[in-house]
């Protein structure tokens, strides 16, 4: 390392380091530019360079195949009957449906978040609210209780209880869930009533 220390001390005695680093770039730049146009700068007349190719083992790697598309089968007449039912449900029904899977699973946060979807859902078809992205439900209860004060109350407790379980952390279980089943309801036939 002294060697080398010394080597660079000498160096610089003779030339400045702001020259030596000058001199650096403008030798950096010269290279990169014949390497950029390194056919054209070589004289016709010399043989040009042949390097040997470089060969490598053949790897065989596996092809993608398209898949085709499978021909829909026509289902069974026990899955057509279920296919109808469910299609004959309205989008808040099956909702509902799934709030209460949710609800029968133990996972009682989710099922609330559900039942709350389902009733902003109906609040939409009303009239009432217009959920925008970033909308927060407190502003959706606001809203609403302003188109319709019928339904202001429960609905600023359902938010409520819908804030406390998923941005408050608090764990849901049955009783929460019956409170919010019973305040979607209240909402729900409060929707009924005069404006």
């Amino acid at each position: 390392m002294r060697g080398y220390d010394d080597l660079v001390g000498r160096i610089f005695t003779i030339i400045a380091p702001a020259v030596l680093l000058l001199l650096l770039l403008a030798t950096t730049a010269l290279i990169a530019a014949l390497w950029y146009w390194y056919p054209a700068w070589i004289p016709r007349r010399m043989p040009r360079p042949r390097f040997p190719r470089l060969r490598l083992p053949h790897l065989r790697l596996p092809r993608l195949r398209r898949r085709r598309k499978t021909r829909r089968r026509a289902p069974a007449p026990a899955a057509r009957a279920t296919t109808a039912t469910a299609a004959t449900l309205s989008p808040v029904a099956a909702r509902g449906s799934l709030a209460d899977r949710l609800a029968a699973e133990g996972r009682y946060a989710e099922a609330i978040r559900e039942r709350l979807r389902d009733t902003v859902a109906d609040l939409t078809r009303a009239g009432l609210v217009d959920p925008e992205p970033g909308t927060t439900a407190a502003e959706l209860a606001h809203q609403a209780g302003t188109g319709r004060p019928a339904v202001g109350p429960a609905l600023t407790g359902a938010t409520g209880l819908f804030s406390e379980i998923w941005y408050g952390h608090r764990p849901a279980g049955p009783p929460e869930d019956e409170r919010m089943r019973h305040l979607t309801a209240e909402v729900r036939n409060g929707l009924g009533g005069p404006r």
